[in-house]
């Protein structure tokens, strides 16, 4: 009987253990939680696609700008494309009015200088932290206002990331392990 007795109680006293360990209900993803995914994603986290941060690592000014084909643009006009077009969102994000822009598309690729490489790079960076701060700052309110502005910025940057990670391969400068092989 005192046998009997001595297992309940260690079979009673592990039961809280065991429920500790029981999987919890994952946490239900906010609108924040996926624009800052999406916005981290396309900036410099690596998940399913290549990052501009992977996609550029190692990339000097010289690659910068490989160009392959008609109507193709080289990875520093790409990334000084979407260099210009987050810039212009991050100004309008914060309430503030862009500079005049005469809406020639073409000059925010064409413009690129591969002496301002690193400018760029940094550039891109910073705005792209600036926007994610002003995510994670955000309410609701605010949120349902900037939500299609923000999923746009991050498809923009994986379609123009991919294609310079196109590039990279057509120049052979693409490393493989940074996530596309």
């Amino acid at each position: 009987m005192k046998r009997l007795l001595s297992l309940v109680v260690l079979v009673l006293a592990a039961v809280p253990v065991f429920a500790q360990d029981a999987p919890q209900k994952p946490k239900p993803v906010t609108m924040k939680d996926l624009l800052l995914q999406e916005l981290h994603e396309t900036h410099n986290q690596k998940n399913w696609f290549v990052s501009v941060k992977d996609a550029t690592a190692g990339l000097t000014a010289e690659q910068s700008t490989f160009v392959q084909g008609k109507g193709n643009h080289s990875p520093g006009q790409l990334l000084y494309h979407m260099t210009f077009w987050n810039s212009q969102a991050l100004i309008q994000l914060k309430g503030e009015k862009p500079p005049k822009f005469d809406g020639n598309n073409d000059e925010t690729f064409t413009k690129y200088d591969p002496k301002n490489w690193d400018a760029t790079l940094k550039q891109f960076d910073d705005d792209m932290t600036a926007i994610e701060k002003i995510v994670e700052g955000a309410d609701d309110a605010k949120l349902a206002k900037i939500a299609s502005t923000l999923s746009r910025i991050a498809e923009h940057n994986a379609y123009h990331t991919g294609e310079i990670v196109a590039m990279r391969k057509l120049q052979g400068s693409w490393n493989p392990d940074q996530g596309v092989k």
